[in-house]
């Protein structure tokens, strides 16, 4: 979805009259939600892999919807195979008793393979973009050390400088630590770095915790604030002089 299409629906901005963002050298990305996202729901996964270990009756929409809770309402989570395993038990409810224990070790390794996951379609067009014009391109992410595995596989991580994983950070999205290292690592002021994600509280307030910019990404609704974005190729609208 780009400009033409946001226009002068309801009270949305209209994108060619927002304040550009000058001197940015460098783009950082959330991953889940922004770059890629499940190729199928959590719950068909799940419902797939179970039945794979002999467990069978269990809903995929019923176990996408209660993920959907457990995630909300998940709290601290450091990412780990433990926190993952917990969480797998707390969607599966009264049946994770049935589960036998290679299971988690199943679902946990599925969600691991490049197979499982799909680019949303705006990526590449905008990292073209953006590597066009010498700005550099990193990852900043909740997440494991998985991640690595699924953006080479992927055919993501080459355009990549940097990717980090808060599980080997040791610190999550919204801690500005993580962004700090990024700025480290990048060897950049944090106010030429701009980063871009789906969630508010951990991309964008982060984000400005550290001193970068930043903007949030709202592919499913109408940006109705001038640090929104409907599509990642809307990037070419507000980078520049």
């Amino acid at each position: 979805m780009g400009l033409a299409s946001i226009v002068g629906r309801g009270h949305c901005w209209n994108l060619s009259t927002l304040k550009r963002i000058p001197n940015i050298r460098a783009v950082t990305f959330d991953a889940g939600g922004t770059l890629i996202s499940p190729r199928v729901s959590v719950g068909h996964v799940y419902a797939e892999v179970a039945a794979r270990h002999g467990v069978n009756g269990v809903s995929p929409e019923q176990l996408s919807q209660r993920f959907g809770e457990v995630w909300k309402s998940k709290g601290e989570f450091d990412f780990s195979q433990e926190a993952w395993f917990a969480l797998v038990r707390k969607t599966f409810g009264e049946k994770a008793g049935s589960l036998p224990e290679p299971f988690f070790q199943d679902v946990y390794q599925q969600f691991g393979q490049p197979g499982a996951w799909t680019v949303f379609a705006d990526v590449l067009p905008a990292f073209d973009w953006l590597a066009s014009r010498d700005i550099r391109l990193a990852v900043i992410s909740n997440w494991d050390e998985r991640l690595h595995r699924i953006l080479i596989g992927l055919k993501l991580r080459k355009y990549l400088e940097i990717v980090l994983v808060s599980r080997e950070v040791g610190f999550n999205k919204p801690s500005p630590v993580i962004y700090e290292e990024a700025l480290r690592k990048l060897g950049l002021p944090s106010e030429s770095v701009l980063h871009v994600g789906d969630s508010r509280a951990e991309d964008l307030d982060g984000a400005h915790a550290a001193g970068l910019q930043g903007l949030e990404l709202v592919r499913t609704a109408c940006p109705t604030r001038e640090d929104q974005i409907p599509s990642l190729t809307d990037l070419a609208s507000r980078l520049g002089p």
